[in-house]
């Protein structure tokens, strides 16, 4: 059977992809930071016992920080696929741990690339990169627009995204970028703006919360839903070359507008729930991002299903039901028409 290492295997997408790959036949391994507490929440559903014989899916405790953990386990493992997904990804918490960022999401991304060309074996990899190393340019954006990155985060980004792109080029590594928009799913970060408001909704319903605080909503974004995005990452590395693309809905969304229709969906009036703190605003803003697929959609097939409506709705039904109440229920009757049940599992 083929093996891939999946390291951020505890985050939302590393959870979609785990149990991607796990449906394909794959044997699963994935990095886990050690910490006093589990923090695998998201992969609990699909782990089995270690004792088992036909176990597929295995952790590893480590680090992206740490080039000797990564070598171990691909020297010993020897995965066919690469899916480096880890990384410092919250944008506003990378001004003030800029340093943390740079190395974890920089150069982890190095490490790992270079772990794989001493290999000497063929190993395909692939970046999650992400939407925001565009920054401040033109919409829409494709693979040729130019990257003007305008957070720690997004610059460490932009690093690792050329780091890429010369191990394909200087030493034939096959390495793909996935340039990710913004996609979101009931295992969102808590602290993402998505997530904090569906789930800040669920509580006010739930008496638990009186209101949410949020930065800038007038900034846009092209929102996806996560587990398609999984799909995509490993589309890209079944195909006959590397290439880097671009991935997401070719929509664009306010903050503004996601909060108006998520709790709308709620029947709660946003004006009475949602309070403006600056604490959240970026020192510098992203203001439009959309994404232009075509070359997606070419090579690879592109067809995202689940559109921005759809989305609240889910993300809002999920985080209901989470918090002990009844969900409205569109949402879930989207997700039973078009996805496997596994995909309803919430953080």
């Amino acid at each position: 059977m083929k093996k891939a290492l999946i390291t951020g295997i505890t985050g939302q997408d590393g959870s979609y992809l785990a149990e991607l790959l796990l449906s394909k036949g794959y044997e699963v391994h994935g990095i886990v930071r050690r910490a006093s507490t589990f923090n695998t929440s998201r992969i609990d559903h699909i782990y089995q016992d270690t004792h088992k014989a036909d176990m597929r899916l295995l952790l590893h405790y480590g680090d992206v920080s740490d080039s000797e953990v990564i070598s171990n386990i691909v020297y010993n493992f020897e995965p066919e696929e690469v899916f480096h997904l880890g990384a410092q990804s919250h944008v506003r918490v990378s001004f003030d741990t800029p340093t943390y960022t740079s190395d974890v999401t920089a150069l982890g991304t190095t490490r790992l690339l270079e772990v794989i060309r001493k290999s000497g074996q063929p190993i395909k990899f692939c970046q999650a990169s992400s939407s925001e190393m565009f920054g401040s340019s033109k919409p829409p954006q494709s693979e040729t627009t130019p990257f003007e990155p305008r957070s720690p985060y997004a610059c460490s980004k932009v690093y690792a995204y050329w780091m890429v792109k010369n191990y394909r080029d200087g030493y034939g590594v096959f390495a793909s970028n996935g340039i990710l928009f913004n996609h979101e799913s009931p295992r969102r970060g808590q602290t993402f703006v998505t997530r904090k408001v569906t789930q800040g909704i669920a509580l006010i319903l739930a008496k638990k919360q009186k209101c949410v605080y949020l930065g800038n909503l007038e900034a846009k974004r092209d929102w996806g839903f996560a587990p398609e995005y999984v799909e995509v990452m490993w589309k890209m590395l079944q195909q006959k070359k590397p290439g880097d693309y671009v991935t997401g809905t070719g929509e664009s969304h306010a903050v503004r507008e996601f909060v108006n229709a998520a709790f709308s969906y709620a029947g709660l009036s946003p004006s009475k729930y949602v309070k403006i703190d600056k604490r959240y605003f970026r020192p510098t803003e992203v203001d439009y991002l959309v994404a232009d697929t075509r070359k997606a959609k070419r090579d690879l097939g592109l067809d995202l299903k689940v559109k921005f409506s759809d989305l609240v709705k889910i993300m809002v039904d999920a985080d209901m039901r989470a918090a002990g109440l009844e969900p409205i229920g569109e949402g879930d009757k989207l997700l039973s028409r078009k996805f496997p049940k596994r995909w309803w599992i919430v953080d």
